[in-house]
């Protein structure tokens, strides 16, 4: 096992795998910007580096200054957490050359399935079902326009090294296609430096679920049930729960297994997850996989019992899993709330500022991963995700009542916060869980823009 490991990142994540090394009982290093000087996860950390000026790309984007400090404390391993170099194949590749272990899958895997296009091409040869698409990369609007007819329309235009609902972009008709494509394709250009593009079609009205597996380096491969995300807006998640309420025990089971295949078919190895979209008829999809753990990874654990991190770090340190899938029992149901430093009635403009007050619930089956404390100065540099509220109960209502409870009960003064727009009972027709479609489970990816004019 590692004696010392440094995270690569900062925010609630950094706090969360400082809090499990702790627990393991190895040593932490966490490295800063100079916005994050007075940052938890810099004062939890048994060490703290100072990389760069606020700018991600000076910081926390800067493989040499993270390698550099890796090297200077002597740490064995680099979490990464998830965003910034996460899903960077160089940066692990990197690490390898360091003679650092990196607390993820392999280079080859994480460029193999990072890449949407060689993806979808991975797992069509896996026998997973994917979404009808081009079979390859698409480059020129000439090209995207064939494969759309070929596959008919409406498409789904999105970009091959595309995430957090960047470079994705809908296109109903033929005579709106070009438009759509040059304006996926420069958004891709701008926020992943890749102007690949690949074509499949729309799904209308689905369920966007995700499975979450683990691998070790031993051929080990354990499935831990499903999430249901479809709670978006502009494809970025919101409410996550487990396990998804509309899908029937044959369902669930053909998708663990399905995402089981499709993790054997790489030779995955750490937490990863499987997307799938589900469609009307409750037939499922191959979307994309994710090379790391993800922002809703608490739900799973409270549903499975299993410590997703811990898993991460042991699998890294070369050990085999601690769980077979035989010993992995799902129960009651649980639910995710993001909450952000951002203006609701603004066009959820970020609000960075200072928390002048804030008081952070607790209770049986109640979990809250933060890194604010009252008096913390929020920077306007980074994402606007400031907390995930996080709770367990034996069925859905009393996880969604128990949720209402839980937030009714945060009080952050001093920002303005999302608190405003999905949770709270001051603004009832902004209220998604006292939303009847969302107690009858009736949720998909276009449920905001169809319950709410924001």
């Amino acid at each position: 096992m590692f004696q010392k490991i440094l995270i690569a990142n900062r925010g609630e994540i950094a706090v969360r795998i400082i809090r499990a090394c702790r627990e393991l009982g190895i040593r932490t290093v966490a490295v800063y910007s100079e916005a994050d000087k007075d940052a938890l996860h810099a004062q939890l950390a048994d060490e703290a580096v100072c990389i760069g000026p606020a700018s991600s790309k000076d910081s926390y984007l800067n493989m040499e200054r993270i390698l550099s400090a890796t090297i200077a404390t002597k740490a064995e391993a680099i979490h990464p957490g998830f965003g910034f170099l996460s899903e960077n194949s160089r940066f692990a590749q990197m690490c390898e050359k360091c003679h650092v272990a990196f607390i993820g899958p392999s280079p080859e895997i994480i460029q193999k399935m990072g890449n949407k296009s060689e993806a979808r091409k991975t797992m069509m040869q896996a026998g997973v079902p994917v979404i009808p698409g081009t079979k390859g990369a698409v480059y020129t609007v000439e090209e995207g326009l064939s494969e759309a007819e070929r596959i008919e329309f409406p498409v789904m235009i999105k970009a091959s090294s595309g995430g957090g609902g960047k470079g994705m972009r809908v296109s109903e008709r033929k005579e709106d296609f070009t438009e759509n494509f040059l304006m996926a394709q420069q958004e891709s250009k701008n926020s992943f430096g890749d102007d690949t593009m690949y074509i499949e079609r729309y799904v209308r009205n689905p369920r966007h679920i995700e499975v979450q597996i683990l691998g070790d380096k031993f051929g080990n491969v354990v499935q831990l049930g499903e999430r249901d995300c479809s709670i978006q807006r502009r494809h970025q998640k919101m409410i996550e729960e487990s396990p998804c309420c509309a899908i029937s025990e044959k369902t669930r089971e053909k998708l663990g297994e399905t995402a089981r295949k499709a993790a054997k078919a790489v030779g995955y190895e750490s937490a990863g997850t499987i997307e799938f979209l589900l469609d009307e008829s409750g037939e499922f999809f191959f979307m994309e996989m994710n090379t790391r753990i993800q922002v809703e990874h608490p739900v799973t654990e409270f549903v499975s019992g299993v410590d997703l991190i811990k898993e991460q770090i042991r699998i890294a340190a070369g050990l085999p899993l601690s769980v077979s899938q035989e010993d992995i029992s799902l129960n009651g149901h649980a639910i995710e709330c993001r909450i952000n430093a951002e203006n609701p009635r603004k066009n959820f403009m970020p609000c960075p500022g200072t928390i002048e007050h804030l008081h952070i619930p607790g209770g049986n089956g109640v979990r809250v991963d933060t890194a604010v404390y009252a008096g913390y100065q929020i920077p306007p540099n980074y994402d606007s995700m400031i907390m995930k509220v996080i709770v367990h109960d034996k069925d859905r209502a009393s996880a969604i009542a128990k949720l209402r409870s839980t937030l009714g009960e945060v009080i952050i003064e001093g920002i303005k916060t999302n608190l405003d727009f999905p949770y709270t009972t001051l603004f009832r027709s902004y209220d998604i869980l006292q939303q009847k479609d969302f107690i009858e489970g009736k949720i998909t990816t276009d449920f905001i823009p169809k319950h709410y004019s924001i």
